[in-house]
């Protein structure tokens, strides 16, 4: 079955997170991904747990479908390999330091002369331009920085960065969509470009009504736990053995759960009737929701609540959704057959496209696995020319 994106070579400088999961998202739809590696060592994740036959998961989900070349950019030759391979390429994407890739005469600039129509993303903390861009970052950078971290929590507690890698994995979505949007634009004009996205850019796009409620009400939003700014009921609630989530947005959704807690009065409470006033008297209102899921389970609570239209869930923990129904019926979580590691689940993909879906059949490449196939039968190069490539360590 054609992907979308097969044809499409991408030439791939990214390690760790934020790079690679763009990267894995264009080998998914089908693209050819080539992930240049640091001989001997490989992308740092290779060395990261968990492991299963001494092979890195994290590696292995990130890098699935892709294949590797072992190359030492510090080498002339290897540089020259890399600008043979650009001009049959069509996507360059790299996640170092701004400013690396200049040194390594692999920037966007120098790399445009070998082939004008590449598309070339850089991912990093701050992005390529502005005061902090030479910052180094992290997701936990990153979350701070782009003021998610702030939000984050409860108010009686210090602030906390999300549970996921938000800076790093919105990162990698954006870049992603930057690409598919630029390889648009280049089949309409034949014209390449440069994308640069921030992770820190990233997070702040993510702070929704956050931000609007600061440049329109200056409201300086602050922790405040699990519940909405502005709707209510919007939290996590205890029920008799643990925790429901319920979720009302509007006043239908409310006058549905006030029916199925048999207390319909509560709907013309002149403390509850409006969705501002439930807000403001939340604290009232989450004891008296409090009161009634005690006499439910987990269980009966989400049954009966959502069994009513009204939004509600149970709190999975891993473990949970891992075995959940639902998450097998989506094929959310596959099982890839690796060399070293054996059969090994990893998440799917979410996108779900009728007529080109996803294919994820390939495990992640072993270091430097596909290098001498590559040089051999992309860039045509001869065995006398590969082994004194080999001599000199490039």
């Amino acid at each position: 079955m054609q992907r979308p994106l097969e044809k499409i070579r991408v030439l791939d400088f990214t390690r760790v997170l934020a790079g690679p999961y763009c990267t894995m998202l264009l080998a998914d739809m089908g693209a050819e991904v080539i992930k240049i590696e640091k001989p001997g060592h490989g992308d740092d994740t290779r060395h990261f747990g968990p492991f299963q036959n001494e092979e890195s998961g994290y590696f292995v989900y990130l890098n699935r479908g892709k294949k590797s070349m072992a190359l030492d950019l510090k080498n002339p030759h290897a540089i020259e390999a890399i600008k043979e391979l650009v001009k049959q390429s069509d996507v360059v994407v790299e996640n170092f330091r701004p400013g690396v890739m200049k040194k390594l005469g692999l920037d966007y600039e120098s790399l445009k002369e070998c082939n004008p129509g590449i598309i070339y993303a850089s991912i990093s903390g701050f992005g390529q331009y502005g005061p902090y861009s030479q910052r180094p970052a992290y997701d936990l950078v990153a979350q701070a920085m782009g003021g998610m971290t702030s939000i984050t929590g409860h108010p009686e507690n210090p602030p906390t960065r999300s549970g996921a890698s938000l800076g790093d994995m919105s990162a990698a979505l954006y870049a992603a969509y930057g690409i598919m949007a630029a390889l648009f634009h280049r089949e309409r004009t034949g014209e390449g470009q440069l994308i640069d996205v921030a992770m820190v850019d990233s997070i702040f796009a993510l702070l929704e009504s956050n931000v609007m409620r600061y440049t329109v009400d200056k409201i300086v939003p602050e922790r405040i736990g699990s519940r909405h700014p502005i709707s209510s009921p919007f939290d996590i609630f205890q029920a008799k053995d643990g925790f429901v989530v319920i979720a009302v947005a509007n006043d239908s959704l409310f006058n549905k759960l006030a029916a199925v807690m048999q207390q319909p009065e509560l709907a013309e409470d002149p403390r509850f009737n409006t969705d501002p006033l439930r807000t403001k008297n939340e604290t009232e209102l989450k004891a008296i929701i409090e009161n009634w899921l005690n006499s439910y389970s987990v269980e009966e609570a989400v049954k009966l609540v959502s069994e009513a239209g009204v939004p509600c869930s149970p709190i999975l923990t891993i473990e949970d959704i891992c075995e959940d129904e639902h998450t097998n019926a989506r094929e959310m979580l596959i099982e890839v057959e690796h060399p070293v590691a054996g059969p090994i689940k990893i998440p799917g993909n979410p996108v779900k496209l009728s007529h080109t879906p996803a294919v994820i059949k390939e495990a992640s490449p072993s270091l430097g696995e596909h290098t001498e196939a590559i040089l051999k039968d992309v860039l045509k190069w001869d065995t006398a020319r590969l082994q004194a490539l080999e001599g000199q360590k490039v």
